[in-house]
């Protein structure tokens, strides 16, 4: 078997991909980041105690991020477009455990309920059922995300090329091979990702709604916004950690 695309590239990577077979692949398109600062005590009392709370200048920063993910499935299983490729969008935040830099997750919204049922109970991620929708206008994204409590409406596009340079916000924000999750029990995971390093661009986003963060108590935008056209990944299962 050919190897994966994910694994075009590992030595930029933190620590080795694990040694164990992955389970779980897809791509990931059209992905923007922005972020927004809040307070480490503000974010202290909704994430687990055993995680310590990664900051950047000594803040903390949270994600809005929308993106489409392809070919979701499982390793050498077939990837029927109808439950394989949706959009998505989730609010995260950053965290180290172990000394392994990772992503906490919020919420991620997609608007298909078997992928919801399937990541809340086997990657104990906290998915949420929206309604969706994505537009591809030249070189524009036109993006659309709407559930009871919260929306997401906004254009946007890459505009050049930008290397992450060692020590800087972009590389901090993007460059992460696990994210941590609670079960309903309460017991806390890690899944490793494995894909290669981000190609970034600088990005223009027109925002027309966003309430994604109206529960949060936020401060001011980070003026970084970055773009990444298209992504291959895969993920490993979680283990439980203590």
């Amino acid at each position: 078997m050919n190897q994966h695309p994910a694994f075009g590239q590992t030595d930029h990577r933190p620590w080795a991909p694990p040694e164990r077979p992955w389970v779980l692949q897809q791509e990931w398109l059209n992905l923007l980041f922005i972020h927004w600062e809040i307070a480490v005590e503000d974010l202290r009392s909704l994430i687990p105690n055993e995680l310590e709370i990664d900051t950047y200048d000594g803040r903390a920063w949270l994600a809005v991020v929308p993106f489409s993910m392809r070919g979701v499935a499982p390793r050498a299983c077939p990837k029927p477009r109808a439950i394989s490729d949706f959009p998505e969008i989730n609010i995260r935040t950053y965290v180290i455990k172990d000394g392994k830099p990772g992503v906490w997750f919020f919420s991620l919204d997609i608007p298909h309920r078997l992928p919801v049922w399937i990541a809340r109970r086997f990657f104990h991620l906290p998915y949420f059922l929206s309604e969706m929708s994505v537009e591809t206008r030249g070189e524009k994204t036109c993006y659309r995300s709407v559930r009871s409590d919260r929306s997401f409406d906004a254009s946007y596009h890459g505009l050049e090329p930008h290397a992450a340079i060692a020590g800087s916000f972009d590389l901090w924000a993007t460059e992460r091979y696990c994210f941590y999750a609670e079960s309903k029990k309460g017991d806390l995971y890690r899944a490793e990702v494995q894909h290669p390093k981000w190609p970034l661009m600088t990005a223009r986003c027109e925002v027309h709604k966003n309430s994604m963060l109206d529960a949060f108590p936020v401060g001011e935008q980070h003026p970084s916004i970055l773009f990444s056209k298209s992504l291959s990944v895969v993920a490993w299962w979680p283990r439980r950690i203590g």
